[in-house]
């Protein structure tokens, strides 16, 4: 079996924080870097803050995530602060700067209530004018159906062993789509089994929701070197802000 200490261990291995290799960890790095006080919405490991304080952001950075087990690898750095619990817990009143949701996190906001408690609790957190910049898979690219166990990862992790990490959709239900990732040996043995539903929205509705939430969209990119969104990119990267 895999444990939670060890999913989140294997996390980073698959998920390397890199701003000199990657170019969309560079775009919040860089987001990150230039804001005075961040809230990192979903922060997982905490990798994008501990590293943005190990090269010298000297404001406040805050990360809030439900998963205890991440949240104790984040904690390791304990000059960043570190609070369990989703989107819709966060109860800062006009704190921050700049809120980010690396990763695709946004598309864990599934439901209409949880996308609109969600949205309301990050406009909460920012001062007026504070930005929230997060990234999705653009639905028109259907890269869902990539997701099968064809296109498994192998890593080896920090033990020594080798697990194979492979993904099969479950289902596609208007915009939200159901899967299943396991974790297993290379023979195929089973070590672990995940299900988690995504929701991929497009830019009108994303917009839509922003709008009703009290932001302004500022900016919807269909890349990490601010090209437009198309039919063919496969990330609409959003920048809003709150008016």
């Amino acid at each position: 079996m895999i444990t939670d200490v060890e999913a989140a261990a294997l996390y980073d291995l698959l998920n390397p924080w890199d701003p000199t290799r990657y170019p969309g960890d560079a775009f919040f790095h860089e987001m990150v870097m230039d804001a005075h006080a961040v809230l990192d919405v979903g922060c997982g490991t905490g990798s994008m803050l501990r590293q943005a304080r190990e090269l010298g952001h000297r404001g406040r950075l805050a990360g809030l995530d439900p998963d205890l087990a991440a949240l104790d690898r984040a904690r390791r750095r304990t000059d960043v602060e570190w609070v369990a619990g989703v989107a819709a817990d966060a109860a800062w009143d006009r704190e921050f700067d700049l809120a980010t949701m690396a990763g695709n996190a946004f598309q864990c906001l599934v439901g209409d209530d949880d996308l609109a408690t969600s949205l309301a609790a990050i406009r909460g957190a920012l001062r007026d004018g504070g930005r929230f910049v997060f990234d999705t898979r653009n639905p028109r690219v259907r890269e869902w159906e990539e997701w099968n166990p064809s296109n498994a990862t192998e890593v080896v992790d920090g033990t020594g062993r080798t697990l194979r990490v492979s993904h099969r959709v479950e289902s596609v239900l208007g915009d939200v789509v159901t899967l299943t990732e396991t974790t297993s040996t290379p023979d195929g043995t089973v070590l672990r089994v995940d299900r988690a539903s995504l929701r991929f929205l497009d830019v009108p509705a994303l917009g839509t929701l922003l709008n009703e939430a009290g932001f302004e969209v500022e900016a919807h990119y269909g890349g990490w070197r601010h090209e437009p969104v198309s039919e063919a990119g496969r990330s609409i990267v959003t920048i809003a802000r709150r008016v």
